[in-house]
């Protein structure tokens, strides 16, 4: 059995959306428990009426909530009854606990995980991967998106080693190919830092290097992983969202403009609603925390109960695929 623990306080819709994203995972692993963390009232009152198995969860009561506006080193020293914490100290004592699902605050999520459950064996710096769709049906990797601003070259060579890792034991892919991003496609394009980085990520036999990628060829499908500081990656896929969103809502405009393109709509609505599933990233989960000692899942602050359950999922398979293995099996003998 597979332990997994649920935040159930932190993010726009807890806690109805942690603990039925928790019911729905596990409905879809049959191997998997769930632990809850936060009030144990209000998560009763929730679960109340609700089909589960009861012996597959565990409730963990832990009164204190962590504001957005909290500094991460004062949530650590000081709201150690809050359900981040809480879940954060169980995963750091309990070896029979695999991992931790949060769409709490990303600054106390990445202070407690890397202060508490420590980095791997030769790992620098821990690193967010979330993942988007591609237009051939995959998804393609951003690693870093925001845990770390400033990086140098050998961080960005491990962020493609524990990348692609992640792709292989998470999503299937044997051979993962990773490009760096960068503002060109020719190898001598970019600053001091990405034309180092350019070589180091050449040089490593275990890693899959495609070269450059510029931002506009990110949804292609051309790529399974893009490497980038965390800066850089956290712009990529808020742009890459951004725009997304609003072309869908200039064409909703301008399908309600006229009653001739609205009555071509009707013939179209199920593209439209493929599409629109398509680009909802409710339906891809969070972002892993890379080079952590346990795995860690970082969800959407506005994720729904499908997006936990998907969360889940993640952490589930980073454990079941030893992905944390397979990552210090490299950087553990560089």
């Amino acid at each position: 059995m597979i332990k997994i623990i649920v935040d159930c306080f932190g993010g726009d819709k807890s806690p109805e959306a942690q603990i039925k994203g928790g019911l729905l995972a596990l409905k879809n692993i049959p191997d998997v428990f769930v632990i809850f963390t936060g009030d144990e009232k209000i998560i009763k009152d929730v679960l109340a009426g609700e089909e589960y198995d009861k012996e597959r969860i565990e409730i963990v009561h832990a009164p204190e909530v962590i504001g957005c506006d909290e500094k991460p080193t004062d949530v650590i020293r000081l709201k150690k009854e809050s359900s981040l914490m809480k879940g954060i100290m169980m995963l750091r004592r309990d070896d029979s606990i695999s991992g931790l699902v949060s769409t709490g605050s990303t600054g106390a999520i990445v202070t407690a995980a890397t202060l508490l459950i420590g980095r791997l064996r030769g790992v620098i710096r821990p690193a967010f991967c979330p993942v988007l769709p591609t237009m051939n049906g995959g998804v393609v990797g951003i690693c870093d998106s925001g845990a770390n601003v400033d990086c140098k070259a050998d961080m960005l060579e491990q962020f493609a080693i524990m990348g692609s890792e992640y792709m292989k034991s998470t999503y299937g892919v044997e051979k993962p190919r990773v490009g760096l991003l960068n503002i060109g496609a020719e190898a001598e394009k970019g600053d001091d830092l990405h034309k180092e980085a350019y070589k180091l990520l050449e040089a490593n036999e275990n890693i899959n290097f495609c070269g450059n990628m510029e931002a506009r060829e990110l949804l292609k499908g051309n790529f399974d992983l893009v490497v980038c500081d965390g800066f850089s990656g956290n712009v990529l896929i808020k742009s890459t969202e951004g725009a997304c969103l609003e072309m869908l809502k200039m064409l909703k405009k301008d399908i309600f403009s006229k009653t001739m393109y609205k009555i071509g709509a009707l013939f179209m609505k199920k593209m439209f609603d493929k599409e629109k599933e398509f680009m909802n990233y409710q339906n891809y989960g969070g972002s892993v925390l890379l080079g952590t000692c346990k795995v860690i899942v970082k969800g959407h602050g506005s994720s729904n109960e499908v997006a936990v359950a998907k969360c889940i999922e993640q952490a589930y398979k980073m454990e079941t695929g030893k992905m944390n293995e397979r990552v210090e099996a490299i950087t553990g003998r560089e």
